[in-house]
C-alpha cells in the first residue's frame, strides 16, 4: 500500500482516487523534482514582485492577506481535486509568493537580515532531509508515518485555536512569546515541518513507484510546496522570537 504522507495534501486515497492503474503516461520522481522547481520558481518571483512593492512604499497588505487566503482555498481545491493540481498549483504558488513576499519584508523592516537567514535554513533543512531520507538514516516506517500525522494535525489544531480566540481578542499562552517555553515550541513545531518531508518524499516515491498518473507530478510538488513554505514561516518566526529576546 502507498505510503501515507503526514502532509494533508499528500495521502494514499489521492493515490486510490486518481485510477492509476488505467494510466499509460505515469508520475516520475524526475518529473515531480522539474514541476517542484518550476513552482518554486514562481513562488520566488511572487515574492519578489510585494517585496519590492513593500520597500518601495506601496501598500502591500492585501497582497498578503489576498495571497494567504487564496492560497488556502486554492490548497483545499487540489487536495479534494488532484486532477486540477496542473492547472492550480502554480497559481496557488503565485499567490503563496504574494504572501511570503509581503511577510517577509515585513520581518525584514523589524529585524535586517532575517530573511535571508530563514531562507538558507529552510533550504538546509530541507537538504538536511533529503539526505536522511536517501541514505535511510530516516526512514518513513508505518510507526513513524502515524507519529508524524498524528503531530501535525495536533499543530493544526493549536494553529486553528489560536485562530478562533483571536477573534474574541484571546491569546494562547507561549504560542507567540519570546519566552524559553515560547521559543521551544516553535522548535518543535519546526522539527515536525522538518520530518514531514521524510514523509512526502516516501509518498512521491511510492506513487512513481506504483504507476501513479502523470497529473500527479503537479500534486506531488504541490505538497512539497506546501510544506516547504510552513517551514519558513516557522523558522522565520522562530528568528524573530530570538531577536525579540536580544
Amino acid at each position: 500500500m502507498i505510503g501515507r504522507s503526514g502532509n494533508p495534501t499528500l495521502n494514499e486515497e489521492t493515490f486510490e482516487k486518481s485510477g492509476y492503474y488505467n494510466n499509460q503516461e505515469t508520475m516520475t520522481i524526475g518529473g515531480t523534482v522539474n514541476k517542484s522547481f518550476m513552482l518554486l520558481a514562481l513562488l520566488i518571483g511572487a515574492a519578489v514582485i510585494s517585496w519590492v512593492m513593500f520597500f518601495n512604499g506601496y501598500e502591500v497588505f492585501p497582497f498578503m492577506i489576498g495571497g494567504a487566503i487564496g492560497g488556502f482555498v486554492l490548497a483545499l481545491i487540489i487536495s479534494f481535486v488532484p486532477k486540477a493540481a496542473p492547472y492550480l498549483a502554480p497559481i496557488y504558488a503565485i499567490l503563496e509568493g504574494f504572501f511570503l513576499g509581503a511577510l517577509s519584508a515585513h520581518y525584514e523592516y523589524l529585524y535586517y537580515g532575517i530573511t535571508l537567514q530563514a531562507a538558507l535554513l529552510t533550504m538546509c533543512i530541507f537538504l538536511g532531509m533529503l539526505l536522511a531520507y536517501k541514505t535511510g538514516l530516516i526512514r518513513a516506517t508505518p510507526g513513524f508515518k502515524k507519529g508524524i500525522i498524528a503531530a501535525t494535525i495536533g499543530i493544526a489544531l493549536v494553529y486553528l485555536f489560536s485562530m478562533v480566540l483571536g477573534l474574541f481578542g484571546v491569546t494562547v499562552p507561549y504560542l507567540h512569546d519570546s519566552t524559553p517555553i515560547g521559543i521551544g515550541i516553535s522548535v518543535v513545531i519546526i522539527i515536525i515541518a522538518a520530518l514531514n518531508f521524510v514523509l512526502d518524499f516516501n509518498f512521491i516515491e511510492e506513487g512513481a513507484q506504483h504507476g501513479a498518473p502523470k497529473y500527479m507530478e503537479w500534486y506531488g510538488s504541490f505538497g512539497l510546496l506546501v510544506t516547504l513554505v510552513w517551514l519558513y514561516i516557522e523558522i522565520i518566526r522562530l528568528l524573530a522570537k530570538l531577536a525579540n529576546r536580544d
